[in-house]
């Protein structure tokens, strides 16, 4: 086995250089075209009769020279498509058809062989030509492909060759895993030992990879590839299981942490491992090396001793959690987080206010939604800047509505609970106001029920200190948290959401309008003004005019839209 995977690497890696070659089967019909053509000559050479072609009379033996051609085409594709094996097979039958040629001249003066002798002399120069041009542009197109599929520091393939590897691997169906690579603290040493003495450790690497692919000293054929910096990758073939695939990973690892003296230094190097297998954890090749990374990624996170992980879907989630968290952290870094706003109306359709909604794209423009990037944000601390920058944009908009318009809209804010108890909270509102000369009561701060769980005398205290200032309160999402009839009544609001969840249902049976009309009816009873969020019908505004509903919110009378829309609306 060691013999044949001595050449394995080279052998995959020529295969991705050459691509695909002309096949075998052309080969056997030219060959065979040509046989056929010579034979057809060497007989049409002594045929009497003619025949009538476009209203002329054709001799048979005049077609001995269209045949000639033919054949001569045949060994000219020869060499074009199959290069040295297509120049020695037309040689050989050139040098054979020569002597041949000479014996009739000489021993029965059949005069048509001179003409042949001449024809397959210059067949051989004009072939002979082709092949030494053939050969050096096919040369420069190695050494151009080469080097596209070459990482130029190590000498190992490069990401591109990893890439077409996987996707031929896959359009084989052949069983395989991917190891991403991540060498630990490799930052460190080129800071502190400069990039040229970072790129000796890289080759240093690469080349000790490389002599374990190609040696056989693991039970598995191996493939190894530079993806750029300091990391690689590992494609394993031939693995029946995890207990394989960890074993070879194993001598890649033994290898790279052998001690490693550079420029009279010693040095010791390790790194994290995270693989993925074909088929069993992705079928494509974007899913096989995203869940590689999230595995290696994962390892690096851990720190734990654990330093090759495989693949799990619960890492993927985690994977994309924390890319999530970099764009948010990314936009609020680079000051994009932007804001639209949900128009808000009475039951008779005239405009009460709007809802300031956080939106967010990431660096090509596309949106990320809401509903993936506020709980990521809640988690990672980050809920509060968004709120505060929302609210400021918000706030900015309901003065340049002052300036343009005597309308004394509402502008509702979320705010969430981390957000609220903060120390300098109440003082990050205020200033705000005061800084755009905005009315305390035109702002409107939305507050969910987990509010009266997490602390309920530091969040009514909270909330009064709000309402001093004259903003009002509303309680979100109604009906979905954890609040109790004792807590409404000690909760000093002025509005109460119903949740979108109980609009959805409240026309499909009785019991769930008469749910929803129970709310209103607990709402006004505790003096509150009570708005429905998510209408998407003209039959639920209906319900809701019937049963006493204050306000209504959703797409019905209107979608969130930018500020400049936003501004049309009230300035109609």
């Amino acid at each position: 086995m060691g013999s044949e995977k001595n050449n394995s690497f080279d052998h995959t890696l020529k295969n991705i250089v050459v691509g695909d070659s002309a096949p075998i089967s052309g080969y056997v019909l030219l060959v065979l075209l040509y046989i056929i053509t010579t034979v057809t000559t060497s007989k049409m050479a002594g045929a009497q009769g003619s025949f009538e072609l476009f209203g002329m009379v054709v001799p048979l033996v005049s077609m001995t020279g269209v045949f000639s051609a033919l054949g001569n085409m045949c060994l000219i594709l020869l060499v074009i498509f199959y290069k040295k094996l297509g120049y020695m097979t037309s040689l050989a039958i050139m040098l054979f058809q020569i002597p041949l040629l000479v014996m009739k001249l000489i021993l029965i003066h059949l005069n048509t062989s001179l003409a042949g002798l001449f024809t397959d002399v210059f067949t051989i120069i004009a072939i002979t030509l082709i092949y030494v041009k053939n050969r050096s542009i096919y040369d420069f197109q190695m050494r151009i492909r080469e080097q596209a599929v070459t990482d130029m520091l190590t000498g190992i393939p490069n990401r591109f060759a990893c890439r077409t590897l996987i996707e031929d691997l896959i359009s084989k169906q052949e069983k395989f895993a991917v190891v991403a690579v991540d060498i630990s603290n490799f930052r460190s040493i080129n800071d502190t030992m400069g990039h040229d003495f970072g790129n000796k450790v890289l080759k240093e690497i690469a080349s000790r990879w490389k002599e374990i692919a190609e040696s056989g000293e693991t039970d598995t054929s191996d493939f190894i590839g530079r993806l750029g910096g300091d990391e690689f990758t590992i494609m394993i073939r031939d693995a029946a299981d995890d207990e394989t695939i960890m074993k070879t990973i194993s001598a890649y690892r033994s290898s790279l942490e052998n001690k490693m003296t550079i420029d009279d230094c010693d040095y010791y190097i390790s790194a994290f491992y995270g693989y993925s297998r074909y088929p069993e954890d992705a079928k494509e090749a974007n899913a096989l090396v995203s869940g590689a990374y999230a595995a290696m990624h994962e390892a690096t996170r851990a720190k734990s001793g654990t330093s090759v992980l495989r693949f799990t879907h619960d890492l993927l989630r985690d994977e994309k959690v924390m890319e999530i968290e970099r764009k948010v952290r990314d936009a609020l870094d680079n000051d994009t987080v932007f804001f639209h706003l949900q128009p808000q109306y009475d039951v008779d359709h005239r405009l009460y206010g709007f809802e300031a909604l956080a939106r967010m794209k990431d660096e090509n423009g596309n949106f990320i939604s809401p509903d993936e990037f506020i709980p990521v944000a809640e988690n990672a601390g980050l809920i509060d800047q968004i709120d505060m920058k929302v609210y400021k944009l918000a706030v900015r908009f309901l003065h340049d509505v002052m300036e343009k318009s005597s309308a004394k809209i509402v502008m509702s804010v979320n705010v969430s609970v981390r957000h609220l108890m903060k120390n300098n909270f109440i003082s990050e509102i205020k200033e705000i106001l005061e800084e755009y000369n905005v009315p305390a009561d035109r702002i409107e701060i939305e507050i969910t029920e987990s509010v009266m769980v997490d602390s309920v005398e530091k969040a009514l205290s909270r909330i009064d200190e709000l309402k001093a200032l004259g903003i009002k309160i509303a309680i979100d999402d109604f009906g979905t948290g954890y609040s109790s009839l004792s807590y409404l009544n000690k909760f000093p609001a002025d509005l109460l959401k119903i949740d979108k969840s109980f609009i959805d249902e409240m026309n499909s049976g009785e019991s769930s309008r008469q749910y929803v009309a129970t709310i209103i009816k607990i709402g006004h009873l505790f003096g509150f003004d009570v708005i429905s969020e998510g209408v998407e019908s003209e039959d639920q505004i209906e319900t809701l005019r019937e049963i006493g509903c204050d306000y209504i919110q959703g797409f019905v009378w209107g979608r969130p839209t930018d500020p400049e829309e936003a501004m049309k609306l009230v300035l109609s």
